[in-house]
């Protein structure tokens, strides 16, 4: 039964690519797909591979649209045939790549790893809504992902998170209101990374999270509000030694690269901070919480006010104080946003953190 039929398409195909137009190629690659569906649960695995190699050919040849609709039929097949699923995953338009990303059983954890690490905010967008996450994947996300990623990550029950990966994004968390409620509600977070959520939760997201979280994670809420009113005040981080001495290298015309290269290989991160502050004129506490915070991007900032050189900003990416390294992908991505920034940009953006310091202040 699948003979005729498969070789009749096949010898159709082969027309189609060498001399039919587009909207040929596009009823082909219909037809072959209405083919496998109607009795893919009953072809054998070299049946499938047939149309695999059949729709990998089509798919390179038609417009985004006909792709589109293939990954949406696709996308929910448990037995969809492998490679055409990673080829359209690997697909650099969302519309195409998406519903593969979200929904396809046939994407491995190393396939949504590598994705994950490479493509764009889209790509990750997709990858978060994607049920039973495994940690390894959600450690790149959170490595990686904007806010609007982040929170859809957060907002994914069924996704799970290592020990580092649940510590960053509680980090991003600062800044973010409605990362805090989603967050809060997360019956998996661990207690440690509970209490520091709500160490940074302003009144009015604690009241709303309070409004809406079931009765158990109130109580929960409640009973870390409780220890935390019995707790001495946290004390103040002394910068002075390393202000002190930073100061002296800025009168001597010596805080440059080569000086900060040094405080990196001794691993002296809050000279690094004093430095960076120094020729910023922020302060110092500011710039440690943002090379021990989960955003390798915002650190580019300062360092390109500062005009630094990418050979010292790639050092301080390798070595920050973190719980996991920063992922080469991260930091050639790094690279080219570094090359693009304008060092006027990041000024004006230092200018703005300094005066919002100010305000709040």
């Amino acid at each position: 039964m699948m003979q005729q039929p498969a070789h009749s398409i096949i010898v159709e195909l082969e027309d189609a690519v060498a001399h039919g137009p587009p909207a040929k190629r596009v009823r082909t690659l219909r037809q072959v797909t209405d083919l496998f569906l109607q009795d893919a649960e009953r072809f054998s695995d070299e049946q499938v591979k047939v149309f695999d190699d059949v729709l990998c050919l089509l798919v390179a040849r038609v417009e985004t649209r006909a792709r589109a609709e293939l990954s949406k039929r696709l996308a929910p097949v448990d037995y969809a045939p492998f490679e055409i699923i990673q080829h359209l995953a690997w697909d650099d338009e969302i519309a195409v790549a998406g519903d593969v990303l979200t929904h396809s059983s046939r994407l491995g954890t190393d396939a949504l790893v590598k994705i994950a690490r490479t493509k764009g905010q889209d790509h990750l967008l997709a990858i978060s809504a994607r049920a039973n996450l495994p940690e390894i994947v959600t450690d790149v996300i959170v490595d990686r992902g904007e806010d609007k990623v982040i929170r859809r990550l957060a907002n994914n029950a069924s996704a799970r998170f290592s020990d580092a990966g649940y510590s960053g994004i509680v980090a991003r968390a600062g800044t973010d209101d409605e990362l805090v409620e989603i967050l809060g509600l997360r019956i998996d977070l661990p207690l440690k990374l509970l209490r520091e959520l709500i160490r940074r939760a302003k009144d009015a997201v604690l009241a709303r999270l309070l409004a809406i979280a079931p009765a158990a994670v109130q109580d929960e809420i409640r009973r870390v509000l409780d220890e935390i009113a019995r707790e001495a005040p946290p004390a103040t981080r002394d910068f002075s030694l390393a202000e002190q001495l930073v100061k002296l290298l800025k009168d001597l015309n010596e805080l440059d690269d080569a000086a900060i290269f040094k405080f990196i290989g001794a691993g002296k991160f809050d000279q690094v901070a004093a430095a960076l502050a120094a020729l910023n004129d922020v302060p110092t506490e500011m710039m440690a919480r943002l090379l021990e915070g989960p955003r390798s991007d915002l650190i580019l900032i300062p360092c390109k006010s500062a005009g630094l050189g990418w050979p010292v900003v790639d050092a301080i990416l390798r070595q920050r104080p973190l719980p996991q390294p920063t992922h080469e992908a991260t930091l050639a991505v790094a690279r080219m946003d570094f090359s693009k920034l304008s060092r006027e940009t990041a000024q004006r953006s230092v200018r703005f953190w300094r005066l919002h310091n100010r305000i709040e202040k």
